[in-house]
This record gives C-alpha cells, sequence and structure tokens, in this order.
C-alpha cells in the first residue's frame, strides 16, 4: 500500500540530448536535492527501479533526481518506439508500491587536496577549497543547476586550477551534442562574468 494516497502520474518530456528521455512523476522519487547515477547494471544493485530499468535490453543508463528519471537508449531504438512501454512501466512500477532505491550510491569527495570523504551523491559539490571556488559553487547552484535540471540533467563542481573550471554534467547532459555550447556559452560566459579575475575558461569532466 503506498503511503501516499495519490498515485503516481508519469509523463514523458524531451530533452536537448537526443538519446535521453525525461520521465516526470507528479509526486517525489527522491528526497529534495539527491540524485542518483546508473550506467550498468551492476550499478544499480541497490536501486530496484534501475534494476529494474536495465531489463529493457535498450536502456542505456539510468538517472534519478527528486521528481523524475532521465534514461538514455541504445542507438538500435527510437524513442517512438519505447517511450510509451517506457512510460507505463514506470508508473505501474511505482503504483505498486515498490522500491525505488534501497542507498543512494556514493562518491569521493575532495577534502585537503585528498579524496578522503565519502558522501551520497546528491548536491553535494567537492568541497571549496577557498572563497573564490564556493562563489563558483554558489552560482552554479543559483543560475546553473535549476535550467539543468529542467532538461533532465545535473552539474556539479569538480576544481578551479590555473583559472580552468573543470564541472562534471551527468544525466541528459552526458554526451547531449548541445551540452558544448551550453557549457561555452552559458556556464562559461556567466562565470567568466561574475568572477573575471578568477575564471578564464570552464571544461567538462566524463563521469
Amino acid at each position: 500500500m503506498l503511503l501516499n494516497d495519490t498515485p503516481y502520474i508519469i509523463y514523458a518530456e524531451e530533452t536537448p540530448n537526443p538519446a535521453t528521455m525525461k520521465f516526470v512523476a507528479n509526486r517525489l522519487l527522491l528526497v529534495s536535492g539527491a540524485t542518483a547515477e546508473y550506467k550498468t547494471p551492476a550499478d544499480a544493485k541497490d536501486a530496484p527501479i534501475a534494476k529494474a530499468l536495465f531489463q529493457f535490453p535498450f536502456v542505456k543508463s539510468v538517472f534519478i533526481s527528486s521528481n523524475y528519471i532521465t534514461i538514455t537508449r541504445q542507438d538500435s531504438v527510437l524513442w517512438e518506439e519505447v517511450t510509451n512501454e517506457l512510460r507505463t512501466f514506470i508508473t505501474t512500477y511505482l503504483n505498486k508500491g515498490n522500491a525505488i532505491i534501497d542507498k543512494l550510491p556514493e562518491k569521493q569527495v575532495a577534502a585537503d587536496n585528498t579524496f578522503t570523504k565519502t558522501v551520497s551523491i546528491n548536491t553535494q559539490h567537492n568541497v571549496p577549497k577557498n572563497e573564490v571556488e564556493n562563489k563558483i559553487i554558489e552560482v552554479l547552484e543559483q543560475y546553473i543547476r535549476p535550467a539543468v535540471e529542467t532538461d533532465g540533467g545535473l552539474i556539479t563542481f569538480k576544481e578551479l586550477k590555473d583559472g580552468v573550471v573543470t564541472v562534471q554534467m551527468r544525466g541528459s547532459c552526458s554526451g547531449c551534442p548541445s551540452s558544448t555550447m551550453t557549457l561555452k556559452a552559458g556556464i562559461e560566459a556567466l562565470l567568466k562574468r561574475l568572477l573575471p579575475d578568477d575564471v578564464k575558461e570552464v571544461v567538462s569532466e566524463a563521469v
């Protein structure tokens, strides 16, 4: 039985990345701010819903955040062939009261130049080492993250070195053809405008 009597309703929403589709729910799937990404079935051992989605041979990766699931498909299928099937499956799965995630995945977060602190993947960026890095994270959180989440993705700060900001992009942003334009024309331009003495370039690191 569902703790919340409101049934789940799922609708599909296209993203700028043609390989991904965002499946949005009318209720939270994870606590606010939490995210989780699964790139292989083995990654999904603690995420029953992701494990179930990987049973579909055309599912390449699964990204879960707040009230949506972003799915990346294999090139062997088109979205018009599988979107309704996935939407129906997710709706039925959730309304049966099945578990979503038993335990959030973990990542290493930099602290004092060494990777020593382990946290669940959520809103966490790498720990800022100075005020400039802290300001960069504030800009990402205030101006960039909301727009990226609307498209079914996630952006996090990794490091600032010699004026180069390294970010990590997940969900629909990972492998998106337009992500380079977003990175340069959007994120880089904004950070250079707000922090002209500290930021020279923004690059993305694959995760």
